[in-house]
């Protein structure tokens, strides 16, 4: 396997300093040990979340458990707190939203439908779009290990404050452009995008390892979103267009 790169990193200009590569996480994180600071009982109103992503429809079990795990709450303004288990997306600051819950868990189901270990876990994923952090919380529960890039300083930021009470070894967030991927950590057995552009850029299926799945919204011919599937197989690239959703537009460079 490549060796993977040192943390943490960036992919800002400049140097980054490196700190000594730690081993990749070899349990699942214990995401339910951290305690809510909201006064309110989190684990209760997961659980009818959860209730509510098997009755639209997902059914797989490593979804369900990721998704009961992470403490939606954690991640959105203190103001809205009473409507993060409600499958709705909510605004996260510069224009950004964290997504629907059953977008989350439809996303993740459709990448763990590809190639995974014994263990029933795909390797290295790559995220592209941390926002504020909970997408890459819920694939730490079910990925090796998640390399996540943002490309606006404030939800990088954000994402970072977000995580750290979650002390996840096998999270890494980046800064700089999602559209070039990250070239040093892969390749990736997943790719899942929380932005759509026109098309699927180069850097992303060139990044993507032999067998490997990536999701992502892409414009269609209409001009509306729909959710891709693509798989690499000898070489090739096969893909499966999904239902309408509807993201933010992909962009690049750094802000």
């Amino acid at each position: 396997m490549t060796r993977r790169p040192s943390f943490p990193a960036r992919l800002d200009n400049g140097p980054a300093k490196a700190a000594p590569a730690r081993p990749a996480a070899q349990h699942q994180p214990r995401l339910h040990d951290v305690p809510s600071g909201h006064g309110m009982d989190s684990q209760a109103v997961r659980a009818r979340m959860v209730q509510k992503l098997a009755g639209q429809g997902v059914s797989d079990a490593r979804v369900l458990r990721a998704m009961g795990a992470v403490e939606r709450h954690r991640f959105v303004d203190s103001a809205l707190v009473n409507q993060a288990y409600e499958d709705t997306s909510l605004p996260i600051g510069l224009g950004q939203t964290i997504s629907k819950p059953s977008v989350v868990a439809r996303m993740i189901e459709l990448l763990l439908a590809g190639r995974t270990g014994a263990d029933g876990r795909p390797g290295r994923v790559l995220e592209v779009g941390t926002g504020c952090g909970y997408q890459a919380a819920v694939l730490s529960c079910v990925a090796t290990e998640v390399y996540s890039v943002e490309r606006l300083r404030g939800l990088h930021d954000k994402a970072r404050e977000n995580l750290r009470h979650f002390r996840l070894p096998n999270v890494h967030l980046l800064f700089g452009d999602g559209m070039v991927g990250f070239a040093k950590g892969a390749p990736y057995a997943g790719i899942i995008a929380a932005a759509g552009g026109e098309a699927i850029p180069a850097a992303w299926t060139e990044q993507l390892a032999e067998g490997g799945r990536l999701v992502a919204p892409m414009v269609t011919a209409t001009g509306q979103q729909a959710l891709v599937v693509m798989e690499k197989a000898a070489g090739q690239l096969r893909q499966t267009l999904l239902e309408a959703v509807h993201f933010v537009p992909l962009k690049s460079g750094i802000a």
